[in-house]
């Protein structure tokens, strides 16, 4: 017996990184998943989002493990999209048991108030969104998770002026995911329906892997390559790793997700490797 098997999961940002890597990790559990994702760019964010031709494969390797599968291009942004690829995915493959909302962007770099809307609109409405949407499938017992960022906890990260309108935007938007969550799982709690939120640091995606993230680690430099920025990643961790891999998210949402965490709500899990305790503000010295 799989840890979530007959059950049904609704996944945003699907397409690659961790969202691909909850849809395999979760399948290889036993579940069926409802996977989204935009498959487009958006004009303030720099690097390039996910394709079609990456939720495909996201679909494969689901599909590999036997596992069924309904994928559908939607934008977070969009309620009315989401409800309707919900409806699409419980219509065939039943009622919903979890929700992983975790499509984000990081539109650094700019000064554009847009990057800042853009970064809320798919940071934190998009997680808005995908609750409202699984809200009337979700069953008794069921789980949210909701995905926020460590940056947003650590003051001088991704709020630091030098990361631009889009990086205050995404550290507002992860820090009321953490707020949203806490209530959320007050109001679900009478139906047994957890809400927790898992708050990665530097995971080895697109977003870290991009040229805006290089500079920002690495601003003594005009054109910072990769092995450049490699030097500067572990000054987000305790343990000295550069990142951590989408995997080990991925074991996270699947613990949170499943019966064994039946009791744990509103609850802010860091896969940080101690980047938070080692980042976060003092207490004054008296």
């Amino acid at each position: 017996m799989g840890r979530m098997d007959g059950k049904t999961v609704f996944i945003t940002g699907a397409a690659r990184g961790q969202g691909r890597a909850h849809a395999v990790k979760l399948a290889e559990a036993g579940a069926d998943i409802i996977a989204v994702d935009y498959c487009q760019d958006i004009a303030s964010n720099e690097y390039p989002l996910a394709s079609r031709a990456d939720l495909d494969e996201t679909v494969a390797k689901v599909e590999k493990l036997d596992r069924r599968i309904i994928a559908l291009e939607a934008d977070v942004r969009e309620r009315a999209a989401l409800i309707d690829a919900v409806s699409q995915g419980v219509s065939e493959l039943g009622p919903l048991h979890g929700v992983v909302a975790q499509a984000g962007i990081c539109p650094l770099g700019t000064a554009d108030p847009r990057a800042f809307l853009d970064a809320v609109s798919v940071d934190l409405v998009g997680i808005i969104n995908a609750v409202d949407a699984a809200l009337p499938h979700l069953v008794d017992g069921a789980s949210v998770v909701a995905t926020g960022s460590l940056g947003a906890f650590i003051s001088g990260a991704t709020d630091n002026p030098a990361m631009g309108a889009g990086g205050k935007g995404y550290s507002f938007a992860k820090r009321t995911v953490a707020s949203f969550v806490h209530d959320l799982a007050v109001v679900l709690a009478p139906r047994r329906i957890r809400a927790n939120g898992v708050h990665p640091t530097n995971c080895n995606t697109d977003m870290l892997n991009s040229e805006p993230m290089y500079r920002q680690f690495r601003p003594d430099l005009e054109n910072p390559t990769r092995e450049d920025a490699l030097l500067a990643f572990p000054a987000m961790s305790a343990m000295g790793v550069p990142y951590v891999e989408p995997e080990d998210i991925a074991d996270a949402v699947l613990f949170l997700l499943s019966d064994e965490s039946k009791y744990i709500t509103g609850m802010q899990l860091r896969v940080d490797a101690g980047g938070y305790v080692k980042l976060r503000r003092q207490q004054p010295q008296f």
